[in-house]
């Protein structure tokens, strides 16, 4: 079977040693597989598998039938067996791309540096003619914020995730070509144990994830992989500035993280005040031991004596100052008398125990030990390693100061803070609608604030804006809206208040009024968060609208206009230093209006929203609300920002990260490593164009002028403009003429797992707006919807309505100018190919087997619309493409789709048994797990959740 396993690999075209390593992956889990449970379930997947290889989609019927004929136990066996062969498959894959990733970075040079990195984006600069001063101050405006978002759609286990990289690093070794045969078999039985851990664990979750389960689950990666790769990124960018320009870059932190994980409450109970104040102590806890144990490491390493070189006054001074506020022991002060870095470092430490001494253990709300905390913060943690470094270099050991651990420790302590990752809130605007009708009802200052129309809302949270004193006296009455709400912002005062960076911004979902902004600052006032003093507001939050439909995408100019324009809010913008950030969310545009559609309008909108600022000299921040699917906004984050228009590269940008995605991009540190190196450099190279384009446009402008932001830049023509809207149009016409069709629902309900997925523990929050037991379209999330087309293999929300569009277009004589924007156009380029990758993901040949369940229900008349769109999807793009086939240009995408297929097609064959037995009446306990064990396993598979 092995020899078997590998042929197919090298058949599908995968590389000799990737090829090499999924063979040894199959080797190893049919064998834990065979251990387990026994040879029946193990040489089902080893015929099954082999057969499908074999003899394609002609094999489904004899294996349908021959699935038919097992119990529900032989059933889970293969599942289970196959759920750890993609779980190992997936890190494959990872480490296929860090060797290549290694491969290309040793053959790479200043002069030929390797694609998408850091080199090669400072190589740009210079080759661009830009000076140094002019390179810096790019890299200064830099402003980039990768979020962790509250609804993780992961379908793993923490517990399942562990087993899986230790395999992975296990696989890793044991494909190494130097390896002795002690080495070897020391490998193979370390990845043997985890497989073995990874069948006797169990796979779904046995209760509901927590949000305290979330916030760990995301924490886990910033504490991990991030934190060790972000100073590898600014070592990225020291080495390119100095290889190119001989010189520093004089880089400040550009990349730091946020979280909404326990802050966003928008549709989850379960994110209450109590679980925030939770969440920001673990943030904060975590933050603090791991620079306790960074210092460890630099004490050990800066043994710098004054008897062989010479320090300033200053650290001496310093040390001095802390005697009494960091004592240490005795022998301490005698053993490294001459090691001012060292008794420095020693006083650090001693501080940071303290403070965690200082924090709440557990849930109980008291310190660990009972006393003050000592005056120490992130600044003045910073202030003292830049002391450090400012010391070193007056020794004459400036390379100590600014590379190595020192210079690390530096990066991370500016990144990461005591805060490790600043939490945003979010809630939607009704609910802060109802509860600031609720203080004002009660304060008697309005009776029904609801029933007031626009204008007259917006003069009377002006007015009130302005007026100092607050509604409820301490110890007041509130209804339970407005006290879920006050509650939450109570709480990030105090964390405010310890730590200034601990909180991000105020999210508003469903921004479509001005009033929507104005409320959460009345309500920031109610706690002190907000206040109004001789006409200057001060403030430490942000208020951030957040533009979701396609309607709100379309009025969001206009609406950004009015804001600025309202005298309150352009006080408090100046209190925050200019800078407005707005949030775009993909998911629900998407599903609203679909995908060509979603991702005109956005583009469309950033353009508009971006001239509306520029308009009114506001700095701008956009936050892309990004899932992990073509269909929720994901694909490759750096295409996306290349792809922004001109006039909305900033330099500052946020997006998302979920689920799957947080896993797959941040589970290994050379993947995390090309992922941040891919968006510095996609970043760099923007922000740089759009100056270039600006001096271009205005002769009198420097491009290194980072004082004027870029000014507006038209699509490529006017006719361009034109038909990209009028394929929008039309495919948000055929999207909306599928999905409002009367036979859809029951249609989609019977065709996807939907029923299961509900059911399934991946997230804290719940999957529809109404209740998992009463779903319908516009109940439904966006994660679940794009989730349960997955499964079956129909992906279609990554391209449905793309087809009548482009076919129409083509028809019309437009094909020379969509060939030209295919050619030219960065947008243009990356939704075309956003949409060929997922396309070739589908595979309707399965899909068509899910149909003919759903037949035995409701009307197939969907799917019919759905093969006939793939098809004229599919000959319109590789039109425009000039391809032959969907993944022409993306050799290695198609080669891992060829060898993933076989055994993913078995994987859809045993779970439409399975909802067959199911629908039949079979609701035993062993059938209902062995379905979302299905779940699980396709998720795996497709590497897709939502």
């Amino acid at each position: 079977m092995p020899d078997a396993a590998l042929a197919a690999a090298r058949s599908a075209g995968l590389t000799d040693v990737h090829a090499r390593r999924v063979a040894l992956v199959e080797r190893l889990v049919l064998q834990v597989a065979r251990e387990r449970y026994g040879d029946g379930p193990a040489d089902t997947v080893a015929a099954w598998l082999g057969r499908v290889r074999d003899e394609g989609p002609g094999a489904f019927d004899a294996i349908a039938v021959a699935v038919a004929g097992h119990s529900v136990e032989d059933l889970t066996g293969v599942l289970r067996t196959l759920t750890a062969y993609f779980h190992l498959v997936n890190k494959a894959e990872q480490i296929e791309i860090v060797r290549v990733n290694r491969e290309r970075e040793r053959a790479a040079s200043p002069e030929s540096p390797r694609g998408e990195s850091v080199m090669e984006a400072v190589a740009h600069l210079k080759t661009a003619g830009v000076s140094l001063d002019a390179a810096r101050q790019l890299v200064a405006r830099l402003d980039i914020q990768p979020t962790l978002t509250a609804h993780p759609t992961e379908a793993r286990r923490r517990t399942v995730l562990l087993h899986q990289q230790e395999a992975a690093a296990a696989l890793d070794r044991l494909t190494s070509d130097d390896l002795t045969p002690a080495e070897a078999a020391d490998a193979e039985a370390d990845a043997l144990g985890r497989l073995r851990l990874l069948l006797a664990t169990d796979e779904v979750r046995p209760a509901a994830v927590t949000v305290r389960d979330e916030v760990r689950h995301g924490l886990y990666f910033v504490a991990t992989s991030i934190w060790d790769v972000v100073p590898r990124i600014h070592a990225d960018l020291r080495r390119a500035f100095a290889a190119l320009y001989d010189a520093e870059p004089e880089a400040p932190p550009f990349l730091r993280y946020r979280s909404w994980i326990g802050g966003d409450r928008d549709g989850n109970p379960n994110v209450t005040a109590e679980v925030t104040a939770w969440t920001l102590r673990a943030h904060r806890e975590d933050a603090l031991r791991l620079h306790r144990r960074a210092l460890d490491g630099l004490r050990l390493d800066l043994s710098v004596s004054d008897r062989q070189v010479t320090f300033p006054d200053a650290l001496w001074a310093s040390i001095e100052a802390d005697r009494e506020a960091a004592p240490l022991a005795e022998r301490r002060w005698r053993q490294n008398a001459h090691e001012p870095v060292r008794l420095k470092i020693m006083q650090m430490a001693y501080k940071l125990d303290r403070l965690i001494e200082t924090l709440p253990a557990g849930d109980s709300g008291q310190p660990r030990r009972p006393g003050p905390a000592p005056d120490y913060d992130a600044a003045a943690f910073r202030a003292d390693l830049d002391l450090i470094a400012e010391s070193l270099r007056a020794a004459g050991l400036a390379p100590l100061a600014d590379a190595g651990p020192l210079a690390d420790a530096r990066v991370r302590a500016a990144t990461f803070g005591f805060h490790l990752a600043a939490l945003d809130l979010r809630q939607h605007s009704r609910v802060h609608e109802a509860a600031v009708a609720d203080l004002l009802a009660r304060s008697g200052v309005e009776a029904d604030y609801a029933a007031l129309d626009e204008p007259a809302r917006l003069a009377l949270l002006t007015r009130e804006l302005q007026n100092p004193r607050p509604f409820i006296r301490l110890g007041g009455e509130v209804g339970p809206e407005a006290d879920r709400v006050l509650s939450a912002l109570r709480v990030a005062k105090v964390a405010l208040d310890a730590e200034p960076e601990s909180i991000g911004s105020y999210i508003v979902s469903m921004t479509d009024a001005v009033s929507d902004v104005l409320e959460v600052l009345l309500l920031c006032k109610e706690v002190g968060l907000w206040r109004l003093v001789d006409g200057a507001v001060e403030s430490p939050i942000d208020a951030v609208p957040l533009l979701e439909t396609i309607a709100d995408l379309e009025a969001g100019p206009e609406l950004m206009a009015q804001l600025f324009e309202n005298e309150v809010y352009a006080a408090h913008l100046e209190a925050r230093g200019g800078l407005q950030e707005i949030m775009l969310g993909y998911s629900d545009s998407n599903k609203d209006g679909g995908y060509w559609q979603a991702n005109w309008s956005l583009h469309k909108g950033q353009g508009a929203l971006a001239e509306v600022c520029r308009q009114h000299g506001v700095d701008l921040r956009f936050f892309h609300g990004r899932g992990g699917t073509v269909g929720r906004g994901g694909g490759r984050a750096g295409q996306a920002i290349r792809a922004m228009p001109a006039v909305a590269q900033t330099g500052r940008i946020r997006f998302t990260e979920q689920g799957e995605v947080i896993s797959f991009r941040y589970a290994l540190p050379g993947i995390a490593r090309r992922h941040l190196e891919q968006i510095v450099h996609a970043q760099l190279g923007a922000l740089a164009d759009a100056d270039l384009r600006l001096a271009d446009a205005d002769p009198v402008t420097d491009p290194g002028d980072a004082a004027r932001p870029p000014g507006p830049v038209a699509a490529p023509s006017d006719d361009a403009h034109a038909l990209m809207q009028r394929l929008a149009d039309r495919s948000m016409d055929a999207y909306r003429t599928l999905i409002d069709a009367p036979d859809f629902w029951p249609w989609y309900l019977a065709a996807t797992p939907i029923e299961h997925i509900a059911g399934l523990s991946i997230a804290s929050r719940p999957i529809s707006r109404k209740g998992a037991a009463d779903l319908d379209f516009d109940g439904l999330r966006a994660i679940p919807w794009v989730f349960s087309w997955t499964q079956p293999r129909f992906t279609a929300p990554g391209w449905y309505g793309a087809g009548t569009a482009l076919a129409e277009a083509i028809s019309g004589d437009d094909l020379p100018l969509l060939q030209e924007l295919q050619a030219e156009w960065p947008f243009f380029q990356a939704v075309a190919g956003n949409a060929r990758r997922e396309m070739a993901r589908a595979r309707l040949v399965v899909g068509r087997r899910y149909n003919a369940l759903a037949e035995e229900a409701t009307s197939g008349a969907p799917f019919e619309r759905v093969e006939a769109e793939y098809a004229r999807a599919e000959t319109a793009l590789l039109r425009v493409g000039r391809q032959d086939s969907l993944l022409d240009h993306s050799r290695t995408i198609a080669a891992t789709i060829r060898y993933r297929n076989p055994a993913t097609d078995v994987l859809n064959l045993v779970q439409l048994d399975l909802m067959r037995r199911w629908r039949a009446g079979d609701h035993a306990e062993p059938t209902a797990l062995a379905l979302l064990v299905s779940v699980n396993a396709i998720a795996a598979a497709m590497q897709s959740t939502g």
